[in-house]
């Protein structure tokens, strides 16, 4: 199974959204809350890129925001 990452924050409306599309979908997922994990947060930022919240991570590629094609393409 492709293993999905979500980095996120308490207050952050995207990632409620990213969250109930992968429940929906039956997307298992890990999250990674932003505030109690700097160290992985930090790595997260790299690898997408950007400071945005949600850091979506699948197959060793993450990108910021909640973006329903891209989580599609990566998960094919």
């Amino acid at each position: 199974m492709t293993k999905v990452k979500i980095y996120t924050t308490p207050i952050c409306l995207e990632c409620e959204k990213a969250k109930k599309y992968f429940k929906e979908n039956n997307i298992e997922y890990e999250e990674i809350d932003t505030f109690e994990n700097k160290e992985a947060t930090e790595k997260a930022f790299k690898k997408a890129g950007q400071k945005r919240i949600p850091i979506i991570e699948i197959r060793d590629k993450a990108f910021s925001g909640f973006d329903k094609k891209k989580i599609e393409k990566q998960l094919k």
